[in-house]
């Protein structure tokens, strides 16, 4: 069994069943959109009428099918702060502005004219307007050639496979990003390190859990057709109080990843400690778990309960839901 390895690195020992985990150390107003918008939206009637009829169709139309005025129709609903689309809900400043929702709940007045953005004032006609166009989807720059109705971006957005996906590793300086299918090709190329066991069934070895400062371990497992990221990662919260944090993430989508429940346990010295979840999906990240307490969560205290000579084992199981 050799020690974790230094930051930014993955490592362990093989074993049947029990491997050590690697340490890692201006813009017009909405009412003049809406005048634009309502006369070209006149002009694409049938083939409107035919995309809000069945939003739900996996058939996706193309600009290409709609008449001209559809690159500027989808033009107006550009939010002058992300550059993405304003969807529906759509919200507007009193001035009549849009912005998207996600930039409306971080800033507190409108980039176009600074007016408040509180109270929320809803533009129910260019929601309308909205669900009578196909949208490109947000990694179009990437490759991806798809337009789509409004309800349907985010289910292919969370699947396309221009969509880009950083190294999932934590706490390494790693700044690759790359395709969902090219994040294992990259670990076993770039992370050689992280062990990599088979099985539904494993033990992780996390090794010298007392280990000053803030340590991370990782280790890979393979099962399912799937392969998993294991993450133990110690802080310090506050000044002489240390946690551990222990996570499973999936190699794939949040889809995916509904498709699967992980079991961690500490088991030893007549005690036991045992955490249900589902997988967290590789493009939330370890932070994202951390964040919302989605994860095992003790203290240096428990963690010397379950220890044997400093080290510890987590078993870990993996199911199909």
């Amino acid at each position: 069994m050799s020690r974790p390895s230094s930051a930014g690195a993955g490592g362990g020992g093989l074993g049947t069943g029990k491997a050590s985990g690697g340490k890692h150390g201006g813009g017009s107003g909405a009412a003049a959109a809406v005048a634009a918008a309502a006369a070209a939206a006149a002009s694409v009637g049938s083939v409107a009428g035919s995309v809000s009829a069945a939003p739900s169709s996996a058939v996706s139309l193309t600009t290409a099918s709609l008449p001209g005025q559809t690159p500027e129709l989808t033009a107006l609903f550009e939010c002058p702060v992300c550059f993405d689309y304003v969807l529906p809900p759509i919200l507007q400043c009193p001035g009549g502005h849009l912005i998207c929702n996600s930039c409306h709940q971080k800033l507190s007045c409108c980039r176009t004219c600074r007016g408040p953005l509180t109270p929320s004032i809803r533009n129910l006609a260019m929601e309308k307007v909205a669900s009578t166009l196909p949208f490109p989807c947000k990694y179009s720059s990437a490759g991806c050639l798809l337009n789509l109705h409004h309800s349907e971006k985010p289910d292919h957005e969370e699947v396309c496979e221009f969509r880009p996906y950083t190294c999932p590793c934590p706490g390494a300086t790693c700044k690759w990003h790359g395709s969902l299918e090219a994040v294992m090709p990259h670990l076993m190329h770039a992370h050689k390190s992280i062990t990599t066991l088979q099985g539904e069934d494993i033990v992780f070895l996390a090794t010298d859990i007392s280990l000053p400062g803030a340590v991370d371990w990782v280790m890979m497992q393979s099962c399912f057709n799937h392969h998993f990221m294991l993450v133990l990662e110690k802080q310090e919260k506050y000044e002489g109080h240390q946690q551990f944090f222990a996570v499973v993430l999936l190699i794939g989508t949040r889809k995916q990843a509904e498709n699967f429940a992980y079991r961690l346990e500490l088991n030893g010295n007549r005690r036991r400690l045992t955490w249900e979840a589902t997988p967290r999906s590789i493009h939330d990240g370890v932070a994202a778990a951390i964040m919302n307490s989605d994860c095992l969560v003790f203290d240096t205290s428990i963690a010397h309960l379950f220890a044997d000579n400093g080290n510890l084992g987590i078993n870990v199981t993996i199911s199909m839901c």
